[in-house]
């Protein structure tokens, strides 16, 4: 029997309506969201990416600016950019798109942000409220929509075993963190696995759910699970496919037709955790609006 598709898209759909009532709220107060993303150089994928973020924007009627810099745009013009979007009171969210070139100092950008505009979850502040169960902070977007996947499919989250295959600061760890939280979304029991990990497919055999997020092509196979298990597929990985009229064909990180066959429930790649990763930006976005109202250009936060 096949796994039941847990269909992104239409999940995202769903948070989408939310939060064109929340804009609508929001600008009846005088408040327009407002995202600003930067992007550096000419990286064709984070190009797409930056579009795709940029009309989601307007379809749901935040301000969005998009900014781009050459590649040889230097550490010091960047964190001078990111300063000007610190102090714009128009401006609620800000994203720099990853990766920058290889002369940027990304951790330094992020610190740079302010943490109450950092709506990808990064700044040391926002990790540290994930960690205390702070539900003011923000929560890296591709985590916070695989939680938000597996509440709207039904998937129990609350004393499930659930196995994160990946432990990088994006995905794994937040994930983790998330899912572990004392509350009504959370209350799991999180293994995280990786690379080095022994005995990992005795492992993930155990788990009620598996997130993969390792980052290699069809890595989890259909003995990495147990019969019946929910099966969420994070990566987005190119391989060569000679009968792909563009040589190539997007797989995730999961063995899907193998997989798919022993799962009770499964994303498919594309069109299972990318649409919520950028519904989930938007939805950062509008609590960022929310937390900082229209109180003017936000004071530094202290320690920054």
């Amino acid at each position: 029997m096949m796994a039941k598709l847990i269909d992104g898209r239409a999940i995202a759909e769903k948070v989408y309506v939310d939060l064109r009532r929340e804009t609508a709220e929001l600008k009846a107060q005088g408040v327009t969201p407002g995202l600003a993303v930067i992007l550096v150089g000419d990286d064709a994928a984070s190009r797409a990416y930056v579009r795709s973020k940029d009309k989601m924007c307007r379809e749901l009627g935040l301000h969005s600016v998009k900014l781009e810099l050459p590649a040889s745009t230097t550490q010091s013009e960047l964190l001078a950019r990111v300063e000007e979007f610190n102090r714009d009171s128009s401006i609620h969210g800000i994203l720099v798109q990853s990766p920058p070139p290889e002369h940027i100092d990304e951790a330094a950008i992020v610190r740079a942000l302010d943490p109450r505009k950092d709506v990808d979850g990064f700044h040391p502040e926002n990790v540290a409220k994930l960690v205390l169960e702070d539900a003011s902070g923000f929560v890296p977007c591709t985590a916070l929509g695989v939680q938000r996947l597996l509440l709207e499919s039904e998937i129990a989250i609350s004393g499930a075993h659930i196995v994160v295959l990946g432990r990088s600061l994006i995905v794994g760890k937040p994930l983790a963190l998330l899912l572990m939280q004392k509350n009504k979304n959370g209350n799991a029991t999180v293994t995280v696995v990786h690379s080095r990990s022994r005995s990992l497919p005795q492992i993930t055999r155990s788990a009620d759910v598996v997130v993969a997020a390792i980052g290699r092509a069809e890595f989890l196979k259909a003995d990495h699970i147990h019969e019946g298990a929910v099966v969420i597929d994070v990566g987005i990985n190119r391989v060569e496919d000679a009968a792909s009229e563009r040589g190539y064909r997007l797989v995730g990180d999961v063995a899907f037709d193998e997989v798919s066959k022993k799962a009770s429930a499964i994303t498919p790649v594309p069109g299972g955790v990318g649409p919520m990763t950028i519904a989930m930006l938007m939805a950062n976005t509008v609590k960022a609006a929310r937390q900082l109202g229209s109180g003017g250009s936000p004071e530094p936060t202290k320690g920054d």
